[in-house]
């Protein structure tokens, strides 16, 4: 008879935390499992997938639009934005079932409760006051929206979170932040015909991407209609005499919208559970502390996940997730690899990006090879539409690896997976030069790019 109550306890039903549960359980080990809202998480719930499907969504305007190059004729369009939030919210209970079911038929206890710890190898269950153990617990509970506390009115304004929720489509609408939630949001907005401005405090978006992406989509969003307001901040937020919200910020500027949005990044979501009681470090965000096996400073208890403030994706989470189960159940104490991780900004054109920028290479490496090609898409040709596609590939002169890929255009998500695999690889550049290209496709300018653009020396381009 073991003297714990379950070999391991999940506190956290997100896609980190159930695909460890799932997988413990369906080795046979008495796993419990506690979330006090739904399964899935931000990504299944509040994130990934329904934004995924606003950003579809907001596309349907173009689509209409560039059908009349083509020689449809599109009648007199609407939209309901009731109808979107249904069909949305039906989806997300599909899934989110899913989850469950999953759970389940690998013979987790499914506990619908809040829980707290309360030392190294005990959680409270608050909806019923019962305490449990566990050989391990394995703390999964993600983040939240970072609610800017400090600028005075930000009770009125509204986070990534409720932006899935409204009960009308406002008429205009601010955002404030530069980040992929920001910009995301802003193309959706704008795309369902909303009035949109982003307010962004740096020179430019999206800081942590390469440049020419970062200016490549601010002109195409200016192109679209969507005001951009950098080096700029809301100072403060209040009702005006109308009911609408009036955005005063540091310039001076007096904003009127009906939403204003607050996209200011995301804290680890570590406030009441119980870290304090149990021993476990954490950090200046509140961040829990993890080694490279994401085992906390208490050798019973483990964290993945945006809880962890690593990198904050959900395919991470999981695979931090699996690689726990392995150093626990298998035998086989594997490390969560962490380097090369393909992402994707999910805006209208999309960014997809794997690999170090030219900025971040160029202080890494002697020097570069710059290989850029921007280019109308064969697609807009008879639409009309004047947006641009940019590819780029940042390489090492020495040995000629390819550092970075990063594409600004239609489906660039897409074929960021396809570069991950090839950079995790190590592909250099005369692998690229040896593939035949697949024509006519916009992809095929990645290993058309014989010479390059130009060369960055010492951190200078030349």
């Amino acid at each position: 008879m073991s003297e714990f109550d379950f070999d391991l306890f999940v506190i956290g039903g997100g896609s980190g935390g159930v695909r460890a549960a799932r997988l413990a359980a369906g080795l046979g080990k008495r796993v419990a499992i506690a979330e006090e809202y739904r399964f899935g998480g931000t990504c299944v719930i509040r994130g990934c997938v329904p934004k995924k499907l606003f950003v579809y969504a907001s596309q349907f305007n173009e689509h209409f639009e560039d059908a009349h190059g083509y020689g449809f004729r599109v009648g007199e369009t609407s939209f309901d934005w009731q109808t979107l939030i249904a069909n949305k919210d039906r989806e997300i209970d599909r899934l989110e079932g899913l989850y469950r079911h999953g759970l389940e038929n690998a013979g987790a206890e499914i506990i619908a409760s809040r829980a707290e710890l309360t030392g190294p190898n005990s959680v409270l269950i608050k909806a019923t006051g019962q305490e449990v153990t566990a050989r391990h617990i394995l703390i999964a509970v993600g983040g939240k929206p970072n609610p800017h506390a400090s600028l005075p009115g930000h009770e009125l304004c509204i986070h990534s979170n409720e932006a899935f929720h409204l009960e009308a489509l406002p008429k205009a609408i601010l955002i404030a932040g530069g980040g992929y939630i920001a910009v995301e949001f802003a193309n959706i907005f704008h795309g369902l015909g909303v009035d949109t401005t982003l307010i962004y405090r740096g020179k430019e978006i999206l800081s942590r991407f390469d440049m020419d992406m970062r200016r490549g989509l601010h002109s195409a969003m200016e192109e679209k209609g969507i005001r951009i307001l950098c080096h700029e901040v809301f100072s403060k937020i209040e009702r005006g005499p109308d009911g609408r919200l009036v955005a005063h910020t540091s310039n001076g500027k007096a904003l009127v919208a009906d939403q204003v949005m607050l996209a200011l990044g995301r804290d680890p979501n570590t406030d009441g559970l119980g870290l304090k009681a149990a021993g476990v470090e954490t950090g200046h965000k509140g961040e829990i502390i993890v080694d490279e096996y994401s085992r906390t400073n208490v050798e019973s208890i483990y964290a993945v996940g945006d809880v962890t403030n690593r990198v904050e994706l959900t395919p991470v989470a999981i695979h931090e997730a699996m690689c726990l189960i392995d150093t626990l159940y298998h035998d086989r104490p594997t490390s969560p690899d962490h380097d090369l991780i393909a992402t994707a900004v999910f805006s209208q054109p999309e960014i997809g990006t794997v690999g170090l920028s030219e900025d971040e290479a160029s202080s890494r490496y002697d020097e570069l090879e710059i290989y850029r090609a921007e280019f109308r898409p064969m697609k807009a040709t008879l639409s009309g539409r004047k947006e641009k596609t940019v590819m780029k590939l940042v390489v090492n002169a020495e040995d000629r690896k390819v550092l970075g890929a990063h594409i600004l255009g239609h489906d660039a998500g897409e074929l960021a997976q396809i570069l991950g695999i090839v950079l995790k690889a190590g592909c250099t550049k005369d692998d690229f030069d040896r593939t035949m290209a697949v024509h006519p496709t916009a992809s095929e300018e990645l290993v058309t790019m014989y010479k390059p653009s130009y060369r960055v020396k010492n951190g200078e381009r030349v």
